[in-house]
């Protein structure tokens, strides 16, 4: 275990934002996870995990304890029969998007519409990763953490994750207990792709039959197309992609934005955990509330490509995303009575 002082955090992040980490460790092993916990522990300090920092905002002050940095790889595949599918055993520190190409590749279906997303394969089971009619939970069937509280490793079954729209046992309020280390994915070999979203649907025209890695490109296209991809050279790059979950609300306060905006929001099924509540989409309450793609609020804006995704336009400090989104929010909430709620994680700040 190698401990770093004064590490710069934001080169390690999406956005590029934020101060630097007091200790900072690179943990390569399991055994690095626990020596640094134990290390933390003694210390009396807070521990911060980062994976592949795409979803995360660090404050411009930093974060004044240790963050601890997973990097874990390999990947180890298992055949099964037909039916059962093919187990892939993915380290947290792995790319997500090259684990996802890797899959297609082997003609495995089940994330093929998830490709493009920044980031760690050990994030993916924190938030439920979920994009283009895809949730990873679908496919999850166990993930192994080390438990802070127990110090000791241990495996959950994908019952016991709690998954559901965003959300699993790993961001509930136990959730800073568990550092995942690995994930593992059963897979249908042979499958067919997801073909359930409306842009895959345009460009799949009936009776096509596209192969996983057909659909993974378009995915990644579409998403390149709204900002939501890393390009070198793309302004919009420097992102933590959707700034702002899309609301759950009950139907009749669906009925009230319709009548406040004058026009029917696009609304989707809210899932089997909301029953009786409809999903509204966040980018159009924005636009609604006057906020339009390619807004700045000085070196903070919102991407040209889409309306969630809140960028750093060079140079921005976390005060400045802050302050662009928090406007964002009052105006959504004075034009609709909703609020919207931040998807990234928040490092170093007192809110």
């Amino acid at each position: 275990m190698r401990i770093e002082e004064n590490k710069p955090l934001a080169p390690l992040t999406t956005l590029g934002i934020g101060g630097p980490a007091r200790w900072f460790v690179a943990a390569e092993t399991e055994a690095d996870i626990s020596e640094s916990a134990a290390w933390a522990r003694e210390k009396g300090m807070p521990l911060f995990v980062l994976g592949g920092g795409s979803n995360l905002l660090v404050a411009d002050a930093g974060f004044n304890s240790l963050v601890l940095h997973v990097a874990l790889k390999g990947i180890t595949v298992q055949e099964g029969t037909l039916s059962a599918g093919r187990l892939y055993q993915v380290a947290a520190g792995e790319d997500w998007d090259r684990f996802v190409q890797r899959t297609v590749e082997d003609d495995c279906a089940g994330l093929e519409c998830l490709a493009g997303i920044p980031g760690t394969a050990g994030g993916t089971p924190v938030q439920n990763v979920g994009a283009y009619g895809q949730e990873v939970a679908t496919t999850i069937e166990s993930v192994r953490v080390f438990n802070l509280r127990e110090t000791g490793f241990e495996t959950f079954s994908k019952s016991q994750c709690g998954f559901g729209y965003r959300r699993s046992l790993f961001n509930s309020q136990m959730g800073n207990w568990f550092i995942v280390t690995r994930v593992d994915f059963r897979l249908a070999h042979g499958g067919a792709p997801t073909l359930k979203y409306a842009d895959l649907q345009r460009e799949f025209s009936s009776g096509m039959n596209p192969t996983l890695k057909q659909v993974a490109e378009t995915v990644r296209r579409v998403r390149q197309s709204k900002g939501m991809l890393i390009v070198d050279g793309d302004p919009d790059n420097r992102s933590a992609g959707s700034f702002f979950k899309n609301p759950i609300v009950h139907e009749a306060q669906a009925r009230h934005v319709a009548s406040a905006a004058g026009a029917e929001p696009p609304r989707f099924t809210a899932g089997p955990d909301h029953p009786n509540m409809v999903k509204l989409s966040a980018a159009w309450l924005i636009e609604r509330a006057g906020f339009q793609k390619g807004y700045a609020l000085g070196r903070a804006g919102i991407s040209t490509k889409h309306t969630l995704a809140l960028v750093n336009r060079g140079g921005a400090t976390a005060a400045e995303i802050l302050a662009l989104a928090d406007k964002i929010r009052s105006a959504v909430a004075a034009s609709f009575g909703i609020e919207l709620h931040m998807e990234p994680v928040m490092l170093g700040f007192d809110r």
